[in-house]
């Protein structure tokens, strides 16, 4: 035992430089990595990273094939070998994220114990000497004969500014411990757990899923998907099949003026119908909106964005019967629909041409994607007729032109239409472990929720020392409080603590 002793002694007794070389090599590199010093580094060197890759178009943005078309040859030789097209991918970007999650569950281990000491084992008593070595101290005099008394008061004013009162004895003295947003001590620990909660969505989302924009029209269905992958200039596509089919069944633009254009500026809302047929699960039918994705399957639908070229969600006819004009017929057909008229005629809606002209080689086709001649292409078949493609123009075309005459029994007119796209473009992300959705919901927003916890709540505590009074009746209380944060708060707090002991019959 005294050998042990001695060795303890002579350790104790070394300099600053011999302990350290003493300490083995292996604890050396865990304090380092687990260094407060370190992850802030660390932290900035992300930072820096990030902004990199905001102002270094990506390789997988849409115009980066123009912007790596103006980098000169240096540029390009310089950036690709840097990796700065493709930042987030990067081998010392991924090795950042390694180094920084281990920094930080190091660092928690290291700091938990003293931390969690004081919420398991709060400081419940000191000497007079330091609790007016406190920040915040005060000496207030109670007239009461008791300390019983003394105590119930101490505690009813703690409790009134919510301190939880705990009282002990200690060498025949009697204390008052208060305390509130004890918790907060772990404050640090959320967050870092939400940091690390948010590495790790990312980086499963990153390596199991990936992401496609797929184009869809109503009518249209597709079993599998294009991928593009992008090195550099150069675009390489592979086909993904899906494990159920995607029929579009609808498209919508909802219009602040339903007069104006199709662009953003006049947009509401996009809307896609969709309906998903599962040999597994059945068939599925779901609106994807703009602010309302879907999921199913580990698969999120979301807007992308509009193939800006006008077509008409639903169109209304005005067909005038040959020889009666007074007595015109209104019908409306959804896109792709058909009808039966009274007379056994059916008409179907084939498609829409929002700028109506001949092309070169004699047929008809759009000029532009606006709205400045439209028309409805048409394929009627009367009872016990052959069917016949018909056009019906918006505007009042002259009987004598080939397009106006009257057709089948009846002059076609476009009467009005309701003003859609010709395609949605939809966003499907693939996260079959719901990495993106753990990354957002409970790194993000617990991250932001964990640093308000941290920067807007505080750990109070307060300190009452009850002695008896030897110069008069009553007691005397010495008063020491401690805060970890928002230290002007606190001491307003404590003050008005003071004076509500003071005005319940006590003396200054």
């Amino acid at each position: 035992m005294s050998a042990v002793k001695e060795r303890v002694t002579q350790a104790s007794r070394l300099s600053p430089a011999t302990k350290g070389n003493n300490v083995p090599i292996f604890n050396r590199i865990l304090d380092f990595l687990s260094s407060v010093k370190l992850g802030v580094v660390l932290l900035c060197i992300m930072v820096f990273f990030a902004f990199l890759g905001m102002i270094v178009i990506q390789q997988n943005v849409q115009g980066f094939d123009v912007f790596y078309a103006s980098l000169t040859p240096a540029e390009k030789t310089v950036y690709g070998f840097l990796g700065l097209f493709n930042i987030y991918y990067s081998w010392y970007f991924k090795a950042l994220l390694l180094i920084l999650s281990l920094n930080i569950v190091l660092a928690s281990i290291d700091r938990f114990p003293s931390a969690w000491s004081y919420i398991s084992r709060p400081k419940l008593d000191g000497s007079r000497k330091w609790f007016l070595g406190q920040k915040s101290n005060a000496e207030v005099h109670l007239d009461v004969d008791s300390q019983e008394k003394a105590v119930a008061r101490i505690s009813s004013v703690f409790k009134k500014y919510r301190l939880k009162p705990k009282i002990t004895e200690k060498k025949g003295k009697l204390f008052v411990f208060g305390e509130s947003g004890k918790w907060n001590r772990l404050g640090a620990y959320i967050v870092h757990v939400a940091l690390l909660t948010l590495f790790l969505g990312h980086f499963v989302a990153l390596q199991t899923g990936f992401d496609a924009d797929v184009r869809f029209a109503p009518g249209e269905t597709k079993n599998e998907i294009q991928l593009i992958e992008t090195v550099l200039d150069q675009q390489n596509r592979f086909a993904v099949a899906l494990p159920f089919t995607i029929k579009c069944t609808d498209i919508q633009q909802k219009l602040i003026d339903p007069a104006g254009q199709l662009g953003v500026n006049n947009t509401l809302d996009w809307r896609t119908q969709i309906e998903i047929n599962d040999p597994k699960y059945g068939v599925t039918t779901a609106n994807v909106a703009l602010n309302k994705p879907f999921s199913y399957r580990g698969f999120r639908f979301l807007q992308a964005q509009t193939v800006p070229v006008g077509n008409a969600r639903k169109i209304t006819l005005e067909l005038t019967p040959d020889g009666d004009s007074a007595n015109p017929v209104k019908v409306t057909i959804q896109r792709n629909g058909k009808t039966e008229l009274k007379d056994g005629t059916v008409i179907e809606y084939k498609t829409f041409l929002p700028d109506f002209a001949f092309n070169q080689k004699g047929q008809p086709d759009t000029k532009s994607g606006d709205y400045n001649n439209p028309a409805a292409v048409l394929m009627v078949t009367p009872k016990g007729g052959e069917k016949t493609r018909v056009f019906a123009f918006g505007g009042n075309i002259a009987d004598k032109m080939p397009v106006g005459a009257s057709k089948i029994g009846y002059k076609w007119r476009l009467a009005s239409f309701e003003k859609a796209p010709l395609a949605h473009i939809l966003s499907i992300k693939y996260d079959p472990y719901n990495g993106a959705f753990i990354a957002w919901y409970f790194g993000g927003f617990g991250l932001i929720g964990a640093l308000v916890f941290v920067f807007f709540v505080s750990h109070r505590r307060v300190w009452a020392l009850i002695e008896k009074s030897k110069l008069t009746s009553g007691f005397n209380v010495v008063l020491g409080g401690h805060t970890n944060r928002n230290h002007m708060a606190f001491e307003y707090k404590f003050d008005s603590l003071t004076k509500e002991l003071r005005n319940k019959g006590g003396k200054p």
